[in-house]
């Protein structure tokens, strides 16, 4: 079985020979300019380049000193030139269609070969990396073929080896590494004729890539020390291919220029490294890439991409995007979204949108939203939105919503403010309803309630007492109410309230549902009178009341309607309200 998997390898790397360059680039670089700095900082004549050239610039401010200040006068001037003015040469850039990538570059190395072999089907080149100005051989530099994507890194003595398959009418090395201009060297496919300087017409062109995979610490583990080497020399080369293999990360069709190579067709029987996928990705275990990918990844256990991720994801345990997510990811345990999420989230355990959530999100345990939501959070226990909630939000025990302005069910809720509806058990806002009342009616004559929540809909906490030597009564209970206001003075609740009666005894079940309506009348603030009707239905577990002595003997009154075996009645109520 072994031997098989290793056939199968061979003949899928054997696939991976036809490459495509990246698309064609707007050539912000001949953007011509004209300026007259005096004694300004470095970052704002850069932010002031940029913003006449409708272009970015992306670079290292630990590397460039913003804060240096210079003069310079420039009239209809390319842009490259006046980055070389500025700099001093000591900058290298690449381009792409929105960014200029400025990378420090004061030093300049070139290629020494060594040995030029060929044979049939084959090409063979080895030798140096020097240093221009000292002489010394450069350990480390990245020497590869764009178009063949082969690569090697040198060793410690500046030597390298590059085994070339096939018939190749010119080879052209590139060798890169950081702080070092990239120098290149063609060589063609006759031995007798030198090996001459190479200017590459794509020189220029770059795309930007984060190193967010390699700081990941499932990058290190997964990554050896050559690949991410590899990836500081080469931070802005990208290439297109139909198709590559992998068996892990390290043993991939297109070896350690993976990590620069986007993807139609990506197959990773263990694990891969990739630049992205534009189309589709699967992995028996794992899937890293480093930049976007498009339309399906699957992954036995977790998909981790630094870019953005349109299409579907899919893992058995965890997806974890460092850009933005569109369309649907399903993870059996947990998907991690650190930017947008607009689609669907599905995980066993939990979902998290670190920006804002368009869509949904279902999770058995719990929903996380760190900006707004705008859509559905369905989870087991609880859903979380940082800021402004315009959807839904459903759990078997906590929503939270710093600004509610949707529907929240659950058993607890809550919010900051909230211009929206919670139905729950206990709904509280904190710049919403804490009101107190006191009041009584035709049953008992001291009661008191606690209102939570907000005009659209509260919930009520009440408790009471009958004081009386022969009809006492305890009470205590809760509902929903919701408050219609009519101006600043008067408004109008209508409130459903469930209560238990204690009558002496907790051998019988005796229950009162009470829907009242009340007219307020706003005193000023914090002091509110109230009173109107109520209907009630009274049930118990008994036919014949048997109320302990001193407790109150008959509920029902005798003008009352019998409805399906509970009665029913008219009655009042009337109180005030602070807070």
């Amino acid at each position: 079985m072994r031997n098989q998997l290793i056939i199968i390898f061979i003949l899928l790397t054997e696939l991976c020979k036809a490459q495509t360059s990246v698309a064609t680039y707007p050539h912000n670089l001949s953007k011509r300019v004209t300026f007259d700095f005096k004694q300004q900082r470095v970052g704002d004549v850069l932010q002031q380049i940029s913003n006449a050239g409708n272009f970015y610039f992306a670079y290292n401010g630990a590397l460039i000193a913003q804060d240096s200040i210079v003069n310079l006068n420039v009239k209809s001037m390319p842009v490259r030139d006046v980055l070389d003015r500025l700099f001093d040469g000591k900058v290298d850039y690449k381009e792409n269609e929105k960014y200029i990538i400025l990378r420090y570059a004061v030093n300049q190395f070139t290629i020494e070969p060594d040995n030029i072999t060929t044979a049939d089907n084959l090409y063979l080149i080895s030798g140096y990396v020097v240093d221009i100005k000292t002489g010394k051989k450069v350990k480390q530099a990245s020497v590869y073929e764009k178009r063949l994507l082969q690569s090697t890194l040198t060793d410690d003595e500046g030597y390298f080896s590059l085994r070339f398959k096939g018939e190749h009418a010119s080879i052209v090395l590139t060798a890169s590494k950081e702080t070092y201009r990239d120098t290149a060297l063609v060589f063609l496919s006759s031995i007798n004729i030198k090996p001459a300087g190479y200017n590459d017409p794509d020189k220029e062109k770059g795309t930007l890539f984060e190193n967010t995979i390699e700081e990941l610490g499932i990058g290190k583990f997964f990554l050896s020390s050559k690949q991410r080497i590899q990836n500081i020399n080469i931070p802005n080369f990208l290439a297109n291919t139909p198709f590559q293999a992998s068996l892990t990360p390290g043993l991939s069709s297109h070896g350690m220029m993976s990590g620069r190579v986007v993807n139609k067709v990506s197959l990773n029987i263990i694990g891969g490294y990739t630049a992205g996928v534009d189309g589709v990705e699967v992995g028996g275990v794992f899937n890293l890439s480093k930049g976007n990918v498009k339309t399906l990844q699957l992954a036995g256990a977790f998909n981790v991409v630094g870019g953005n991720v349109d299409g579907v994801q899919i893992a058995g345990l965890i997806n974890s995007v460092q850009g933005s997510s569109k369309g649907v990811q399903i993870a059996g345990l947990t998907s991690l979204i650190k930017g947008n999420v607009n689609g669907f989230q599905i995980s066993g355990v939990g979902n998290v949108a670190s920006q804002h959530l368009n869509g949904m999100q279902i999770a058995g345990l719990a929903n996380i939203t760190s900006r707004s939501s705008k859509g559905m959070q369905i989870a087991g226990v609880a859903n979380i939105t940082s800021r402004t909630l315009r959807g839904m939000q459903i759990s078997g025990l906590l929503n939270y919503a710093k600004n509610n302005q949707g529907f929240q069910l659950g058993l607890i809720n809550l919010a900051d403010s909230s211009s929206g509806v919670s139905l729950g058990l206990i709904n509280i806002v904190k710049h919403g309803y804490h009101k107190v009342s006191f009041f009584t009616n035709e049953l008992v004559n001291a009661n008191v309630s606690l209102k939570t929540g907000n005009a659209n809909l509260y919930t009520i906490f009440l408790a009471g007492k009958n004081f009386s030597d022969t009809a006492k009564i305890l009470t205590g209970g809760l509902g929903l109410g919701h408050d219609f206001i009519l101006n600043r003075t008067f408004s109008v609740a209508a409130e459903l309230t469930t209560q238990g009666l204690y009558l002496g005894s907790w051998d019988e079940t005796k229950m009162l549902t009470k829907f009242q309506t009340n007219l307020h009348l706003k005193l000023f603030n914090g002091l509110t009178i109230f009173g109107g009707p109520s209907y009630n239905l009274y049930s118990s577990s008994k036919l014949i009341e048997n109320s302990a002595v001193g407790y109150k003997q008959q509920i029902v009154p005798n003008k009352h309607q019998d409805i399906n075996g509970n009665k029913g009645w008219l009655g009042w109520s009337a109180g005030i309200t602070i807070f």
